[in-house]
């Protein structure tokens, strides 16, 4: 069965002054569909506590929640699927530990790499980046900029690809002309003086 995968994502980040459970309130009162937990920092038992209160706040919204690499805790938190950013990762032993309903998310910064993502068969979206600079997730990957993501539509690429990685509002509609079937955003959101109009302005831009 296809798994519903939403145009925008949105992904909660460590900052000094805002909680992950605040960024969550403010982006699901903001009309957020699809919430990314990612904390990188904690402790498993730290997690499941955060994660508990987020199922909870996107519960009550009906919103998708997703957490970032820690597959082994799905069986203990109310989260709809995990997204994995290991790119060497063994994608199909991940999917035989969550099962079938749970989404499944995988990382790739080149378009031979997002080719391995797809052809694992298991994988049901894909973060694909970076677009542009960005202090969220630090890699030394090359940029690859609006002419990376035209690169897909040179390919047969069926798995969505979301594009990830310092995207600012003004990009978005120059994305979504690329080939690219949705984006994800954390900075731009979550640093913006008021995150819930950002957030909203973001909506209005993909759809």
């Amino acid at each position: 069965m296809k798994k519903y995968i939403s145009k925008f994502h949105y992904l909660t980040q460590d900052l000094p002054h805002r909680t992950h459970v605040e960024q969550a309130e403010i982006a699901c009162a903001a009309g957020a569909n699809w919430l990314q937990y990612r904390c990188l920092t904690k402790t498993d038992d730290e997690l499941i506590d955060e994660i508990t209160q987020i199922a909870d706040i996107c519960d009550e919204w009906g919103i998708t929640l997703i957490i970032t690499n820690h597959y082994h805790l799905l069986d203990q938190v109310d989260a709809q699927g995990v997204h994995i950013e290991d790119f060497d990762a063994d994608f199909k032993a991940i999917r035989e530990v969550i099962g079938e309903d749970k989404t499944l998310g995988g990382s790739a910064t080149h378009i031979d790499a997002l080719l391995r993502v797809q052809a694992t068969g298991v994988v049901d979206y894909c973060g694909y980046g970076p677009f542009a600079h960005t202090d969220t997730k630090p890699n030394n990957s090359p940029l690859l900029g609006f002419d990376g993501y035209r690169q897909l539509q040179k390919h047969n690429i069926e798995i969505p690809a979301i594009a990830v990685g310092g995207i600012q509002l003004t990009d978005v509609e120059h994305l979504l002309e690329t080939g690219i079937y949705g984006i994800a955003v954390s900075a731009a959101v979550n640093k913006a003086v008021d995150p819930g109009r950002a957030l909203k302005e973001f909506y209005k831009k993909v759809y």
